[in-house]
């Protein structure tokens, strides 16, 4: 009798289903991913040439606040690339607040009700992640391309080793509040890279470590957020654009401190202190996450509601030149 045999009969028996490796369930390919993100990014780029053409056109008028900061910028045709660099970031702010938002919502307490499946919202997670990324670095490299520009009459070589060097060296800009802000967004693109493409790799280093790691993607937006508020002449002044910014934090607070009470994951949420199998540390570290969420959101509702934004008044007459040690991006 054959081994495939059985019995009397000479049926065949069925061939057994092939085990799926543990390591490799649920695995998504970066390649699939970046396929999935070319409807995202192609409305990234439709997002972003509009608030090009926005900020061209305030600009040409003479209603743009970065006018009203640095006069002597007050031709759009020379410095287009400053512009299309600006456009860049207000795109990149807005794919990273989207993406930490889905973020926050799948990690969170789980709605009743979802306009999609949570497949369809894990996806745009990934995609907007993806585009989040390509938008930062775009934004850094149009703004050393208008340091370029700016160098002129000094050999090439000198202005693109400058360029690089004051675009993508931590502490190497050294002029006004770029020396603060070039750093903080620096540290911002540095940290997205890879915190963002761990998920594909997380089958080798192990859930477990990907989840402790991709936590700090927060830090990622805020601090996205704090060297927009520092360096973006936009937002420059205290006035309606620079309120917006900070009114577009309160929900992602409140996700956050939904997520950090009620979060998903079983092992993550807060019981009695001293519970067993709760170590002392964790819990505490827990517990301190939370009343840091809720003070958030009180600080930012003071900001809203007092006017205090740290923004600044905008001048009657607009100065000569940049204010003394406040040239912005």
């Amino acid at each position: 009798m054959h081994p495939e045999t059985t019995g009397r009969d000479s049926t065949p028996a069925p061939t057994p289903a092939p085990v799926q490796d543990r390591r490799t369930a649920g695995r998504v390919p970066l390649r699939a991913d970046l396929k999935a993100a070319l409807p995202d990014a192609g409305a990234a780029v439709v997002v972003t040439v509009a608030v090009f053409v926005f900020l061209y056109l305030r600009m040409r008028s003479g209603a743009s606040a970065t006018v009203a900061v640095m006069p002597f910028m007050n031709d759009p045709g020379t410095y287009w690339m400053y512009l299309l660099s600006q456009a860049f970031g207000w795109s990149g702010l807005l794919w990273s607040w989207g993406t930490v938002m889905l973020g926050l919502l799948l990690s969170g307490p789980r709605p009743r009700r979802l306009p999609v499946s949570r497949a369809v919202l894990e996806r745009w997670h990934r995609t907007t992640s993806l585009t989040t990324m390509a938008l930062m670095f775009a934004h850094a490299l149009m703004f050393g391309a208008e340091l370029v520009r700016d160098a002129g009459g000094t050999a090439w070589l000198a202005r693109l080793w400058s360029a690089f060097a004051d675009t993508f060296v931590p502490g190497w800009y050294d002029s006004g509040t770029g020396k603060l802000a070039i750093p903080i967004g620096q540290g911002a693109l540095y940290l997205a890279v890879p915190l963002g493409l761990l998920f594909y790799v997380r089958h080798r280093i192990g859930a477990s470590a990907w989840r402790r790691l991709h936590r700090f993607v927060i830090v990622v937006y805020v601090l996205s957020v704090w060297h927009t508020l520092l360096y973006g002449t936009n937002v420059w002044y205290d006035e309606w654009p620079r309120t917006v910014l900070w009114l577009l934090q309160l929900p992602v607070a409140v996700l956050l401190l939904l997520r950090l009470l009620r979060p998903a994951r079983r092992a993550e949420r807060l019981g009695a202190p001293g519970r067993q199998g709760e170590a002392p540390l964790r819990w505490t570290a827990r517990a301190a996450g939370r009343a840091a969420a809720a003070a958030v959101i009180v600080g930012l509702l003071a900001v809203v509601l007092s006017g205090h934004d740290g923004g600044r008044p905008r001048p009657d007459e607009p100065p000569a030149t940049a204010p003394a040690g406040q040239e912005p991006e």
